[in-house]
């Protein structure tokens, strides 16, 4: 038997409420449903909303659609942030929250389908620490997203591959699998959108055996990318230079 958590930071996000109501919840329902999860039965879940000093009344509507849907197998936590301190930020205070043997991370934005939880879940085979989505898999596909928007995201993960591992194609992504184990272990410093990537890089260096989930990325339908384009890519570029020096031998990352 295995308790799960799914972590959902999210700032600003009201437009996307209807999609927790039409894809979320349904997806939660399959995982009650599936008894060949390699990670084993799960018994019960926990839902973690991280509300990271949204402005609007995201946090509202997402309290009245979890309360149609929490039972005694299936729980809602939320956590308020009272200004707006990154998705880095976002994640640490999910992940100190959570309880379950699992977590899976996911953007609310439906960007990646709720219903491919069951698929990621499948990745997870018993030598496996953390399965991360990945677009950019042979197998793995772009829909619809802007160019402009990929392009910080496919060069990063070109660099990384080169640095890190060649087995990986994405690193950017939020769409994951882990063991608790690798969330107790692993610490990340970054308080921006670079903190996926820092953790998975992190994981990689430190041993974790990861495995890819060819998705499928899809543009958003509704609301706007929260990412600062220039600090983003300056968080980047600080990282990669200190993977660099770590690779050299002259410091730890």
């Amino acid at each position: 038997m295995t308790k799960l958590s799914i972590i959902i930071p999210f700032f600003n996000e009201v437009d996307n409420a209807c999609k927790l109501e039409a894809d979320f919840y349904p997806a939660v329902q399959e995982l009650f449903q599936n008894e060949n999860l390699p990670a084993g039965h799960i018994e019960a879940i926990e839902i973690i909303f991280v509300d990271d000093g949204s402005k609007d009344k995201s946090l509202e509507e997402f309290n009245k659609i979890t309360t149609k849907h929490t039972n005694s197998k299936l729980s809602s936590l939320f956590i308020k942030h009272p200004v707006n301190q990154g998705l880095g930020a976002a994640l640490r205070s999910g992940f100190a929250a959570a309880n379950g043997d699992i977590i899976v991370t996911t953007d609310v934005d439906g960007t990646y389908k709720f219903a491919e939880i069951p698929d990621l879940l499948a990745y997870l085979t018993p030598e496996v620490d953390i399965v991360t989505a990945s677009p950019y898999h042979p197998d793995g596909q772009v829909v619809g997203v802007p160019v402009y928007r990929l392009l910080l995201s496919r060069s990063s993960s070109f660099i990384y591959q080169i640095l890190v591992s060649k087995q990986i194609h994405t690193y950017t992504s939020l769409f994951r699998a882990y063991r608790s184990q690798v969330i107790k272990d692993i610490q990340f410093n970054s308080n921006g959108f670079l903190a996926g990537t820092e953790l998975l890089v992190k994981a990689i260096l430190k041993g974790y055996l990861v495995r890819e989930y060819p998705a499928v990325l899809y543009r958003r339908a509704y609301g706007t990318s929260k990412a600062k384009l220039f600090k983003t890519v300056m968080a980047h570029l600080k990282f990669l230079f200190k993977i660099s020096i770590h690779k050299l031998g002259f410091n730890s990352v």
